[in-house]
């Protein structure tokens, strides 16, 4: 019973709560959102490309950022970045097209203003569908060991 004890311990120790992981998931999109914006933006506005192309360079710039630091973040730096890297590209164009469609219905079928729409819609595909997927299944590794 002693070492059932000492084991949940040290897992309690080691493990980050829910909330905590989701909390530095939230974070770690904010920072790869803000890549991404700024990334674009400047590109656009020093001329060097026009604003469809600097939105697929801050995208990608932004991805490569999240992807590095969900690594970090679930703890999954021990293992192969390849297989980790395909599934996080998986799960990413289902985002896109989750975020797609929400905006979609909110804005062209609800009325609602097409920022708000982004920004209601890009959280609740981030706590509902990147956080779990990215935890349990893209950066699963951290489980394994």
């Amino acid at each position: 019973m002693t070492s059932q004890l000492e084991t949940a311990r040290a897992q309690s120790v080691t493990a980050p709560s829910t909330l905590h992981l989701l909390g530095r998931h939230q974070m770690a999109s904010v920072v790869a959102t803000g890549l991404d914006f700024g990334t674009m933006t400047v590109l656009v506005e020093l001329g060097v490309l026009g604003p469809a192309l600097a939105t697929l360079v801050g995208a990608s710039f932004g991805a490569v950022v999240n992807f590095l630091l969900g690594r970090r973040i679930f703890r999954a730096t021990g293992a192969s970045a390849a297989p980790q890297a395909l599934r996080y590209a998986v799960v990413s164009a289902a985002s896109a097209a989750f975020n797609s469609l929400g905006v979609y219905v909110l804005h062209h079928r609800a009325d609602v203003q097409y920022l708000v729409a982004r920004v209601a819609v890009a959280i609740l595909v981030s706590i509902f569908w990147n956080f779990p997927l990215h935890r349990r299944f893209v950066f699963r590794d951290r489980a394994a060991r």
